[in-house]
């Protein structure tokens, strides 16, 4: 797992040991700045991690003050994900287009197949054409039914029709994509207010879990997509970071997770439909502080 972290976050390690070429034991507060910020982080959160901290920082100091992002001031205040039993399991994925939504549903469905879980996709961008037929070429592809209509149709029907046929085909688990125009907002908020309304007349409870798909190379300027999406739903119960080994902005994850509150549920690591593992906190802040300060 660490080789894969390590792998994807390749591009933002290189731009670091550029900057610290030769490993230190300690690093000034000036230098771990410039280095923080060349990652992307946001420059308030960089503040608010060093401040505290004395003029010169070891390895040790720098972990115990990223981990407390992901903890707060205890293990208890972690970011987490809050686990919820229900049959089918109902996931609303949204995100901007571009951002590689269809592929991340086709790695989680995937995923859920691999662990022995049947599930059925609904195409709920019924803004794009393309959207709909990408995701049943993946349909075909993994032998997942996919639930589509034509383009121009009510997503929220969409919604419906998909939960409706897993309730009554016993199926574990649901994937329903959105469309992701932000430059239409109102129209953007309502359809996901109805979408989310719609899935809960066909499941009670459901959406189970919102999962935001965010692009890795736009680093920290994601952050107010982020905020769109998350004030539109009332909340998202998860991020999946794509494209990250595409990028040297791997630091804004920091910046995501402290924005939102919320967990990295995955990160994507390819094209392929294996390509997406289960984010680790300890190994993305260990590969970031390898780079740092050496192994």
């Amino acid at each position: 797992m660490f080789g894969i972290f390590k792998k994807t976050m390749q591009k933002t390690t290189e731009n670091i040991k550029e900057l610290i070429p030769k490993a230190k034991k300690k690093l000034s507060k000036d230098e771990l700045e410039e280095i923080l910020i060349s990652t992307d982080m946001d420059y308030e959160l960089v503040e608010l991690i060093l401040s505290p901290l004395g003029d010169e920082i070891s390895k040790n100091e720098l972990e115990v003050a990223l981990l407390r992002l992901f903890r707060g001031e205890s293990y208890y205040d972690k970011v987490k994900e809050v686990k919820v039993e229900a049959k089918p399991f109902v996931d609303l994925i949204v995100g901007v287009n571009g951002a590689g939504k269809t592929t991340t549903i086709a790695k989680l469905a995937n995923l859920y197949k691999k662990n022995g879980n049947s599930v059925i996709l609904g195409a709920g961008d019924t803004f794009r054409a393309a959207a709909i037929e990408q995701l049943q070429l993946w349909g075909d592809r993994l032998k997942i039914p996919v639930i589509a209509s034509k383009q121009g149709h009510d997503p929220s029907a969409v919604a419906f029709d998909t939960i409706s046929s897993a309730v009554a085909k016993n199926i574990d688990n649901v994937i329903i994509d959105t469309a992701g125009r932000l430059h239409n907002q109102s129209n953007l908020q309502q359809e996901l207010e109805k979408i989310m309304r719609i899935c809960n007349k066909a499941k009670e409870g459901s959406p189970h879990r919102k999962i935001l798909i965010l692009d890795g190379t736009q680093g920290t300027s994601a952050i107010e997509q982020a905020k769109i999406f998350s004030q539109t739903l009332n909340g998202v119960n998860g991020v999946i970071i794509t494209k990250l080994d595409g990028t040297s902005k791997g630091g804004a994850i920091f910046s995501i997770i402290h924005t939102l509150r919320v967990p990295v549920l995955y990160i994507g690591v390819g094209e392929g439909a294996d390509d997406l593992v289960e984010f680790d906190e300890s190994e993305y802040i260990n590969t970031i502080l390898d780079s740092i300060y050496g192994n």
